[in-house]
């Protein structure tokens, strides 16, 4: 029990480098965050100019509905 007690205890050398990502680690992170940031926008845009262009043929497509059944009450009127 003695020789436990008489060890010394080891002091921690660590290296801050080895144990840290560091500015490499910090510049990856944040080039990362800046694309995963343009990807998001950019998908973004996409999805309003799909539904943007749905509502539009949606009411072109109504348009011609309303316009097809004027001409034929006009046709069963003039028959």
């Amino acid at each position: 029990m003695q020789a436990l007690g008489t060890m010394p205890t080891p002091t921690p050398t660590v290296d801050p480098m080895l144990v840290s990502p560091g500015p490499m680690g910090f510049a990856v992170i944040v080039i990362l965050v800046v694309l995963v940031t343009l990807l998001v926008l950019d998908m973004l845009r996409r999805v309003r100019r799909a539904r943007y262009r749905e509502e539009a043929n949606e009411a072109l497509d109504a348009e011609e509905a309303a316009a097809r059944e004027r001409e034929a009450r006009r046709d069963a009127d003039d028959g």
